[in-house]
């Protein structure tokens, strides 16, 4: 037989809006604690990640605010909150590592991406970043017109 090779992550949820809105600094990937529901949900690409960001509670690190919608197909008694902080699992050296970014001025974890890994368990992608004010916003937008507008004209010069 030969060697099946890994497949590529599977992306369920995506915030497109933070690179708009933050300078990503630094990237992490971390693990969920989560119940059957939520992953069928996640499965079924359904999540929102989009209002959410991570932060510390008693000393460990959670998800709060992202939206995981009920599963349609699972009992009433069986049904998980849609909105309820997640653990999520880092190694504790990342975790100083991000306790002591956190204690920065203005500096915040904001969830990037929600994925599958080639074995099939949920990841998170956390960005420690920090926010633009609107002028940054305005010279983001500018840069990536001029990058459209520069593959077009190559595009047509031949």
């Amino acid at each position: 037989m030969a060697a099946r090779e890994p497949e590529p992550r599977r992306i369920a949820a995506q915030n497109r809006r933070a690179r708009f809105d933050y300078f990503i600094e630094d990237n992490l990937e971390a693990g969920l604690m989560l119940t059957g529901t939520e992953v069928k949900s996640l499965r079924s690409g359904k999540v929102s990640i989009n209002e959410s960001y991570a932060g510390l509670s008693k000393g460990e690190l959670y998800l709060f605010n992202a939206h995981f919608p009920e599963y349609g197909q699972a009992g009433r008694w069986l049904q998980h909150e849609v909105r309820r902080p997640r653990k999520l699992l880092v190694h504790k050296r990342e975790l100083n590592k991000l306790m002591g970014a956190l204690k920065t001025k203005g500096v915040t974890l904001i969830p990037m991406s929600l994925y599958f890994n080639d074995r099939g368990i949920a990841k998170l992608q956390i960005g420690v970043a920090t926010g633009k004010k609107k002028v940054d916003k305005r010279e983001t937008e500018k840069e990536r017109t001029w990058q459209r507008d520069k593959a077009r004209l190559m595009r047509d010069r031949g």
